[in-house]
């Protein structure tokens, strides 16, 4: 007979006898070696022997300490490199026990580059390698978007391309509806366009005020002198200028940079909101919903959340919060040595400061209750489809697969995941077909491929299915024919143990009247009203709009493409060179030697290069 592993109190009070006072990284593990919980400590020995004793926790720490069969420590030499290790593994592993945050996408930025007489401004996302001005972050794309449109009124920089940039003989439409002051051709001057960027950088660095009246000086200064087309055209900049403050919502006088993040629970679940104040003006809020880890209280959420946000993401000089968190001495100094300066954390009580806590905290508590109301309907209509189609139980993770092309083309398949908070869209996923199916146009091979390919990848990562991966369901845009081959396939990986269901347009293709296919099962359909048909519905269009958008984007690209991309050595700058010199890639492709040389930035060497390539045999 089968021992039964102990568990508990008695398993931790056996590490501390090999526990020092160091500070470091501590992992509970269960019967099946899965990490229950991560935790970090100024000194292992003192944290760990608190586990060990049988009274004084929390249900949480209860269920976890009951659950706990090993532990795993880890030494560091400061308690701020164990905070920081802490949460790596958190990311990295999910524990059941800890705070997680689940959404850790990067935020924009606007760019004013510097590696141009006349800068572009532009949006940007993710790490700055590029020379230039940042000015973030902003919280979603549509703010970035609405500032650099009201911007690009007020100081008339370029958005195009460099190589748009260099290949213009006449003014763009931007121009033409005073977007733009047409440095490419000439219509301004280097020196006036750096004054435009001068004070595009004062008004994102706060000193919007300054800019306005240097506005309204030159406006006057042009009226005076009867130049009304000149007063008129900086009327309405100043117009636009005004425009771009208020809609920036909030303008705080008193703070001028910050983070104001605020936190709301309910019933274990839990909203933090962040707005992002910077020159004195709001650049827009996001919403996050952590996991909770089982019942954490709000020092414990913040703190996690806080050194999660933060680490790939440079804090602000303050971080106004709604709550404090549990060691703010520890998560400062963790948040100052990644900002290389100082950041300081204050729960404020009263001011201006109080008042822009208390907005976030409304905002967190609207949210919350919208995403708990959301939530609810999403479990019914799970529920649903689990009656529908006789699962077990609700899905937890559903896997929507399409494929697009066209009669052979660019053929691609696409992957959406859906669950009970709705799509999970970091979890959708593309597919370039490499087989000869897609350029057969046969639907059954391209979905045979994608699916083998995505669940070769499951097997190898999580062969235990450990992981949230694995999905509960797999809905597939077709009939019995493919069902047929995706099943096949699934029995021959050994994983046919997954629901398959083939979502058919039916009786003339009308929606409403889908069929549902299922392996060695009859065909069936829902009532035409029934909300998970539209539910199911919802999810085919979805990955109906997934696939087709990234075919659509192959195409524009391949369309764009010439044989020079495939020259060793040419790139884009030597292939606008070719192009305006020869007008076409087939002209460069029938020039002689000499005639190579001839065009700039083509040297001796690059020129036998390109004139080889199109003269292999």
């Amino acid at each position: 007979m089968t021992e039964k592993p102990r568990t508990g109190h008695e398993v931790i009070a056996d590490h501390l006898r090999t526990l020092d006072a160091s500070p470091g990284v501590y992992r509970m593990l269960n019967a099946a070696s899965e990490v229950l919980y991560v935790g970090k400590a100024r000194n292992l020995k003192a944290r760990v022997s608190s586990y060990a004793r049988p009274t004084g926790h929390s249900l949480r720490i209860q269920r976890m300490i009951a659950e706990t069969c090993s532990m795993m420590f880890l030494t560091t030499r400061t308690e701020v490199e164990a905070l920081l290790l802490e949460q790596n593994l958190i990311k990295q592993l999910k524990p059941r026990y800890n705070v997680l945050m689940r959404d850790d996408k990067s935020f924009p930025n606007i760019l004013i580059g510097k590696e141009h007489p006349f800068p572009q401004i532009k949006k940007h996302r993710g790490a700055k390698k590029e020379k230039g001005s940042y000015f973030g972050p902003f919280a979603s794309a549509g703010a970035v978007n609405r500032t650099l449109n009201q911007l690009q009124k007020v100081f008339l920089l370029r958005n195009c391309s460099d190589p748009m940039f260099e290949s213009r003989t006449r003014p763009c439409l931007q121009f033409q509806i005073k977007r733009c002051s047409a440095p490419c051709v000439g219509r301004i001057s280097e020196v006036e366009y750096a004054g435009l960027v001068a004070d595009a950088e004062r008004f994102l660095s706060g000193k919007s005020t300054t800019v306005q009246a240097d506005l309204a000086k030159a406006m006057a200064e042009a009226s005076a002198a009867m130049e009304f087309e000149r007063a008129a055209a900086l009327r309405d900049r100043i117009r636009a200028l005004t425009a771009v403050q208020s809609a920036q919502g909030i303008n705080p006088r008193g703070v001028t940079e910050a983070d104001v993040i605020a936190l709301h629970l309910d019933h274990g679940q839990a909203c933090v909101q962040v707005f992002f104040i910077r020159a004195n003006q709001s650049w827009g809020n996001r919403d996050f919903y952590p996991r909770t880890g089982s019942g954490a209280e709000e020092p414990e959420i913040l703190e996690a959340f806080l050194t999660q946000f933060y680490d790939d993401k440079d804090p602000p000089r303050l971080i106004l919060l709604s709550h404090p968190v549990e060691n703010p001495d520890l998560v400062t100094q963790a948040l100052s040595d990644r900002a290389g300066r100082k950041v300081e954390l204050a729960v404020p009580l009263r001011g201006e400061k109080a008042e822009l806590v208390e907005n976030a905290a409304r905002n967190a508590r609207e949210s919350l209750a919208r995403r708990m109301a959301e939530g609810a309907t999403q479990n019914r209509l799970l529920q649903g489809l689990a009656e529908a189609f006789g699962l077990d139980g609700p899905p937890q993770r559903i896997e929507i697969y399409d494929n697009a092309h066209i009669q052979g083309s660019d053929p691609v398949g696409g992957m959406v995941v859906a669950g009970p908070e709705g799509f999970v869209k970091s979890q959708y996923r593309k597919f370039n077909i490499r087989s000869e199916a897609g350029a057969n146009s046969d639907d059954f091979g391209m979905m045979k491929e994608v699916l083998s390919r995505r669940f070769d990848r499951l097997l190898k990562e999580d062969p235990d299915r450990r992981t949230e991966a694995w999905p509960d369901l797999l809905l597939i845009d077709g009939g019995a024919g493919q069902v047929s081959a995706v099943a096949e396939i699934l029995a021959e990986m050994g994983v046919d143990d997954i629901p398959v269901v083939g979502v058919a347009k039916g009786i003339d293709r009308d929606a409403g009247k889908e069929e549902f296919h299922r392996p060695g099962e009859a065909p069936f359909a829902l009532q035409r009203n029934d909300p998970v048909l539209y539910f199911i519905q919802r999810l085919r269009d979805e990955a109906h709009r997934w696939a087709n958008g990234f075919h659509r984007a192959k195409r524009a690209k391949a369309v764009g493409a010439t044989p020079l991309d495939e020259i060793p050595g040419v790139g884009a700058a030597r292939k606008r060179a070719l192009l305006a010199h020869f007008g076409s890639a087939k002209a460069v492709a029938r020039a002689a030697l000499p005639d190579l040389m001839a065009v700039d930035g083509i040297s001796e060497a690059m020129a036998e290069t390109v004139y080889n390539f199109f003269h292999r045999d």
